[in-house]
């Protein structure tokens, strides 16, 4: 039976976390070491979106983890608490996250997908980075595997942030996507 076969059968067709029934699609919980639907959770277009980008969180839409989060499915009570913590600081997610009880191998697996703390992007001058942002080179850099040095002054627009790595953004670079180091960029105004 394939993944999303089972995950249908499991969610009976609808999003885990909210309940739509609409673009339901496979989300795999990082970090992914093996492909099952154990690990996985059948998600709605609105709720994979958010949860792969952040940055686009709507904190109204997930009031519906008031009730995912009791699944007793634990792929889903993992993302539910990290939907909650990356959202906290809102207020009402603290009191649903004080509320959530995870067994001992559950919150490992749901803190190891974690940003620790309330770590950020930020360029090498500490300015929060966010995904679109132009930045600037302060270094030239070598890039490995496509042949070409990346020269200071070099303007890296429309980055995206690396989602559990926080000293990591990607851009394009003559027109090659690579992986860069914050520490080696400026925020552009």
């Amino acid at each position: 039976m394939s993944i999303e076969k089972a995950l249908k059968d499991r969610s009976g067709s609808v999003c885990e976390l909210c309940g739509n029934t609409e673009g339901l699609t496979v989300y795999a919980l990082p970090p992914v070491l093996e492909n099952n639907s154990d690990k996985c959770v059948m998600l709605c277009s609105t709720c994979n979106g958010q949860v792969e980008n952040p940055d686009t969180m709507d904190a109204n839409h997930w009031r519906c983890l008031n009730d995912s989060m009791w699944s007793t499915v634990p792929a889903v009570q993992v993302l539910a608490y990290r939907v909650l913590s990356q959202l906290k600081n809102e207020g009402w997610p603290q009191d649903l996250l004080d509320m959530l009880y995870l067994d001992e191998e559950s919150l490992a697996w749901a803190k190891s997908g974690l940003v620790e703390g309330d770590a950020k992007h930020v360029d090498s001058n500490g300015v929060p980075l966010l995904a679109g942002d132009t930045v600037m080179l302060i270094k030239d850099l070598n890039v490995k595997g496509a042949g070409f040095t990346a020269k200071r002054g070099t303007a890296v627009r429309n980055i995206s942030l690396v989602k559990d790595n926080v000293e990591h953004i990607e851009g394009k670079v003559n027109g090659q996507g690579i992986v860069i180091l914050t520490q080696y960029v400026k925020k552009s105004n």
